[in-house]
């Protein structure tokens, strides 16, 4: 199977989120023309965490996915690898208890958590399974987690279509927000590398989780999967 960090460090990539952090939600709506909110809300939905429940929210960045929980009265805890993400969320959420993490050595204990959540960033983790086996670790028993990650269109001539905007039209259009085009290529590059739905369902298995489902949000664009941790 590919890996669709592309055998980037860890720290680089930590790097190339920090030099984006400042306009990183402004370029995520931009490039998805708006439907990222919409997945959001889907995500939101799709976890159900009731109020008091208690959260962790990886890849949180600067706190966009978490913002919804919190203000639903759920303990949210946004956790990221990049500091530049973290700062930015800090500034615009001070009451948010943003958490400096990596997803493959999460700095909290078994069970601790209700449910687990990760928006768009499972693909930039170094070790895919490692890091679904550490989000079923910190969650409790019947816990659950919700991965809404990119995936693959499930018509054949609009996933052309697709392949080539990310290629050729997003790191433009991101290079036009951010001058860091050189991050949105890698970016599509990892969307490209990253396993098609079965094969992310196929993972969590591998990693645990039981009652594995997936369902598509925009035409296969992006995929909600779920799991539930072992009673």
């Amino acid at each position: 199977m590919p890996r669709a960090n592309l055998d980037k460090k860890p720290s680089e990539v930590a790097s190339m989120f920090d030099g984006i952090a400042s306009r990183y939600d402004l370029t995520n709506d931009l490039l998805s023309l708006g439907q990222d909110r919409a997945w959001r809300r889907a995500t939101v939905r799709a976890v159900g965490a009731l109020p008091g429940e208690k959260v962790l929210d990886l890849a949180a960045g600067t706190g966009t996915s978490s913002e919804p929980f919190a203000d639903d009265g759920v303990r949210v805890v946004p956790c990221d690898f990049s500091f530049g993400m973290l700062q930015v969320g800090k500034e615009r959420r001070p009451d948010l208890p943003f958490v400096a993490g990596d997803a493959t050595r999460l700095p909290f204990a078994d069970g601790t958590f209700d449910a687990v959540t990760i928006s768009f960033g499972l693909r930039n983790v170094v070790d895919t399974e490692g890091a679904l086996r550490e989000m079923l670790r910190v969650v409790r028993p019947g816990g659950r987690v919700v991965i809404c990650e990119f995936s693959t269109p499930t018509w054949a001539p609009f996933r052309v279509v697709y392949q080539e905007y990310l290629v050729q039209a997003l790191p433009r259009i991101a290079a036009a927000v951010t001058r860091e085009g050189g991050s949105y290529e890698y970016l599509a590059e990892s969307i490209a590398a990253w396993p098609d739905q079965v094969g992310l369902g196929r993972l969590l298995l591998r990693a645990g989780w039981e009652k594995v489902a997936y369902r598509n949000l925009s035409g296969g664009i992006v995929a909600l999967h779920r799991g539930t941790r072992p009673a």
